[in-house]
């Protein structure tokens, strides 16, 4: 049943969408992955224009977002205070992101910088998953030697402004986190991205939070930071298209709740090593289509 999206002005079988929508929710719920990496390339994959899949993607960031955070909440897993400090640089990042989406977007360059954007985050990453997953599992890492240091103070944690995190056990500088809310702010806005794989490995090794605190923080941040892009795409850039995002939504929670039991009886090293290999093909195929030309070369544009 075809469905036509207002906003990415393309008509869509429903059902098509639906089933993405539960697919990437069913390997979010076994990964323990947002999925908004996987969900923009996979919406441009299908015909919707990459302005649109950004900008509607954040809808879903959201709603998974606030069902994390809630039951990390009952955990007493957040701390509140660094998450502040982190969405005021989130607010940042994703008002100057936006403003240079939208300015990419008038230079016809968008869709471009979106798809480059995604080849060198995914190859990187699908790199050091798979290589990470292939030595866990053929248990090439010497269990029993020396533990490394999870965190060292640096001078950037001297720097001005320094604040006392209790919930966390830090006394840092509260640039550092803003600084990188900031960062991760641009990030969401011209990739789409809740930016949580790029956050916690932030906050774990940067800011050196203890690790049963970054998942309920990270996505207290995420939150907030996703309702003021999806705000500000919505009327700097008119790219959110609800229609394609309550289908999304709707097909991902019902997903995540199936991949979280299918994701219980695999083990942790398989996970890392899957997840690698999903992210580097998905790297590869928007990499054959930036160097494959198009079946039309030719556009035409109303100007004025």
């Amino acid at each position: 049943m075809q469905i036509y999206l207002p906003i990415a002005e393309i008509s869509i079988d429903v059902f098509l969408l639906f089933l993405m929508g539960g697919g990437v929710g069913f390997l979010s719920g076994i990964f323990g992955v947002g999925g908004g990496f996987l969900m923009t390339p996979l919406l441009i994959f299908i015909g919707i224009p990459p302005a649109v899949a950004v900008a509607t993607q954040s809808n879903n960031i959201i709603a998974s977002s606030v069902s994390g955070v809630l039951a990390h909440m009952q955990r007493g897993n957040v701390d509140f205070l660094m998450g502040g400090i982190l969405t005021l640089g989130g607010f940042l990042g994703s008002f100057l992101g936006v403003l240079l989406f939208k300015l990419l977007r008038e230079l016809g360059q968008i869709d471009l910088v979106i798809n480059l954007s995604y080849v060198i985050l995914l190859g990187t990453l699908g790199i050091l998953m798979s290589v990470e997953g292939i030595r866990a599992v053929t248990k090439q890492s010497r269990p029993g030697g020396p533990r490394k240091k999870l965190h060292e103070h640096h001078w950037f944690h001297g720097l001005p402004l320094r604040m006392r995190f209790r919930k966390s056990r830090l006394y840092i500088s509260a640039l550092l986190p803003f600084g990188i809310g900031a960062m991760i702010g641009v990030l969401s806005a011209i990739m789409g991205v809740g930016g949580g794989f790029v956050l916690v490995p932030a906050m774990i090794y940067v800011l050196g939070m203890p690790t049963a605190v970054v998942i309920g923080t990270s996505l207290f941040q995420v939150i907030f930071v996703a309702i003021n892009i999806t705000i500000l795409q919505s009327i700097e850039t008119q790219t959110v298209d609800v229609v394609l995002a309550m289908i999304l939504l709707l097909g991902s929670v019902i997903g995540a709740q199936i991949g979280t039991r299918a994701g219980a009886g695999l083990r942790a090293e398989w996970l890392r090593l899957l997840l690698g290999l999903l992210v580097l093909s998905v790297c590869i195929k928007l990499f054959l289509d930036l160097l494959i030309p198009p079946a039309d070369i030719y556009s035409l544009e109303v100007l004025g």
